[in-house]
C-alpha cells in the first residue's frame, strides 16, 4: 500500500529518525527542511550519495514500504 504525501508529512518527526538510521549522512538540520517531502527527500539522497534520480526513488519507496 503507498503512504501518501499527508500521512507522510504527517508523521515525520516520528518517521525521520528511522530516515536518520537508513541514511546516515543526512543531517538532522536536511531531514527537518526535507519536512517528508519525497521529491527533496530524493534529492538529499541523490546529492549525500551519489545515487541516479531513480535510485534514489526506490530507495525512498522501500523505505516508506516497511513503515
Amino acid at each position: 500500500m503507498a503512504i501518501n504525501s499527508d500521512t507522510i508529512e504527517g508523521n515525520w518527526k516520528e518517521w525521520s529518525g528511522k530516515a536518520r538510521e537508513k541514511w546516515g549522512e543526512l543531517t538532522d538540520d536536511e531531514l527537518q527542511q526535507a519536512q517528508g517531502n519525497r521529491e527533496q527527500l530524493e534529492g538529499l539522497i541523490q546529492q549525500k550519495y551519489g545515487k541516479s534520480k531513480e535510485e534514489a526513488k526506490q530507495e525512498v519507496d522501500q523505505f516508506f514500504g516497511t513503515l
